[in-house]
Formats: C-alpha cells, structure tokens, sequence
C-alpha cells in the first residue's frame, strides 16, 4: 500500500489546526482521529479502511502527504518524506495530471487522470502504476470523512478529478484540497461517484464548482445524468441548494417564455427530470395546472419571488470560458 515506511519514533511538532466543528457528532470506532496534511492538522469524522498493520487499530495522530496522499503513523519518515515534495510534484505532475483545466478564476485548477497519447508504454505503465496507488490513498483519506463511501482498491473503472490551489506567494506549491470521481462508463449515466472537498477548505462554496464541472461534463459528453444515488443527507442538502441555483438561473435566462414545462427546464438545465421536479417541490413552485400535454408547468415569476425571498446569488460556479480545453478524451485514448 501507500504507507511511508517507518522506523523512528518522535514527538510530534506543532502543526496549524483549523476551528473544528462541534456540531459533528464522532463515532465512536474512530481508528484514526486526527489527520495532518501538510502543515494542517484537523480531526477525522468517520473510520477509514487503513491497513491495522500499518496504523493500528486506534491512531491519535495520523501523517498524510499533502500531494500523493501516502502516509505514516510517525512524525520523521514522514517529514523525510515531504522534504522530498519538488521531486514528488515533478513525477506527480508527468504521471498523474494528463489534462489541467483553469477553471476561470485564478488560482483554482481542475486535473483530471487521464494519460496523454504522447506517452511511451514504458511512461504508461508507471503512470498506471503511480495513479492506480495514487487513487487508492486518496480513496482511504477521503473515507475518514464520508460515512458511505465503499470503493477503496477497485479504483480501474474511475476517473478522479482533483481540485488544486495554487497559493498566491513568491514560491507557491499547489494543493489538492478536494476532487470527484467519476464512473468511465456508467450505465445509469451517473456524472459524479464520490465527491468531497476538505475540511478545512469547506464552506467556501467549492463544492458547488466540482458539481458544476460534473455536469458541465456531462454537457460535453452530451449525456444527460446526475450523482450516484442514493444521496447522502450531507449530499442531498449540498446538490439540493445546487440544483435550486442553476434551476433559477436557467429559467430566469429563458427570456421569451413566460411559464415552461417540467420537461423544458430538465432539457434547458442539462439536469434528471426527477431531479428537477423535486427540487421545483422544494422550491414550492410548481403550479396545479398542466398542459394539455400533461407536463406540468411553473411561472417564472414565482422563481423570481422565490429568488429574492431566499437571496439567492445566480452567479453561475463553473464558467464554459473557464474551460481551457476539451474535456473529453479522444478517440482510442487509454485512461486509468
């Protein structure tokens, strides 16, 4: 596995924590209950699958680097580790990011995993190799803060998309502060396997972006779909304010038409029919009447009100300007 070997014990350093969430209640079976990533040190939500023979059955402190997401249960393999991070990002960088998409709002990237055509076979099958385990310590990461995430060593059939900040300094270092993954074929057409943005960088709206790019995706693939059900109650909350914004501002957009089916708004909004009419009976828009048709049909002034009533903000997440490149792979073009 991805562990970094071990061999040397030693007193933790002090490490940046961020303000943790006390409304989240811990499980109990926690094997790993705080986490430090780089220099940032913030506490696990969930168990993950880690070997027990690498980490124990019950870790108070566990060392993930920030780029590969290998990791350590001690504090000096993993600080020889990180010493070595230029290195690591040059390799990272060649094997791992095929495409890197600007996202139109400096400094945030989307990198997907796809392997470039250019590549010898040698060059492939290291990349392989290096993504195969790559994905494998994300998925593990990622588990101690989803509490349903079951995919962890099978990771072949994905694609992961890693969301990477570049701090604004004299010698900036990316950072992965979150990612989607995404079914290479999805027989329910599912745009979105697993997503999660870090903890420490929640709250600032992210999510929305890696959603917003998943459909916007799909919109390129030309295939209508929507997140692997079923949802979470986290995910349910997030896709639902998601899918009331993009409704609204969809619909607003439309200018020559006053009221619009159900149908219409799916087609418009590139989103699941059944998607769009619960989220309208969320909204409390929808109206009795139908058309002759059957379809039933919503008033865009009820939008409008619904809009001001909530303050909601229309800007769209995921500009197409932002994309810097075709997002979907070419013909005969191998993927991990």
């Amino acid at each position: 596995m991805g562990s970094l070997s071990s061999t040397t014990n030693a007193l933790a350093s002090h490490l940046t924590s961020p303000k943790p969430n006390r409304n989240r209640e811990k499980p109990a079976d926690l094997n790993v209950r705080n986490v430090v990533l780089g220099d940032i040190l913030f506490k696990a939500w969930y168990p993950s699958f880690y070997p027990e023979e690498l980490v124990g059955r019950q870790l108070e402190r566990l060392y993930v680097c920030p780029w590969c997401f290998k990791y350590s249960k001690e504090l000096m393999p993993y600080l020889a580790h990180i010493v070595r991070i230029p290195l690591l990002l040059t390799i990272y960088v060649l094997t791992i990011t095929g495409r890197n998409y600007a996202l139109g709002k400096a400094p945030l990237h989307l990198i997907d995993s796809s392997i470039q055509e250019t590549c010898t076979p040698s060059t492939k099958l290291m990349a392989k190799s290096i993504r195969q385990l790559f994905a494998q310590n994300l998925s593990l990461f990622a588990k101690l803060f989803l509490d349903n995430k079951s995919i962890f060593f099978d990771v072949t059939s994905f694609n992961y998309y890693l969301l990477v900040h570049t701090p604004s300094t004299s010698a900036p270092t990316p950072k992965i502060i979150g990612f989607f993954s995404k079914e290479k074929m999805s027989w329910d057409n599912n745009n979105l396997a697993c997503i999660l943005v870090f903890p420490p960088w929640q709250r600032k709206g992210l999510g929305k972006i890696l959603m917003g790019i998943s459909y916007e995706l799909s919109k390129r693939e030309n295939c209508l779909g929507g997140p692997e059900k079923p949802l979470s109650e986290l995910g349910r909350k997030g896709y639902m304010q998601f899918w009331e914004a993009r409704i609204a501002r969809t619909v607003l957009g439309m200018k020559s038409k006053s009221t619009l089916s159900v149908g219409e708004i799916a087609e418009a909004c590139w989103v699941l029919l059944e998607d769009v009419i619960g989220t309208l009976k969320e909204m409390g828009v929808l109206e009795v009447k139908k058309r002759p048709d059957g379809s039933l049909v919503i008033n865009k002034a009820k939008i409008r009100e619904w809009v001001v009533k909530n303050g909601i903000d229309l800007t769209p997440p995921v500009s197409e300007e932002g994309f810097l490149e075709e997002w979907v792979a070419a013909n005969g073009e191998e993927q991990v």
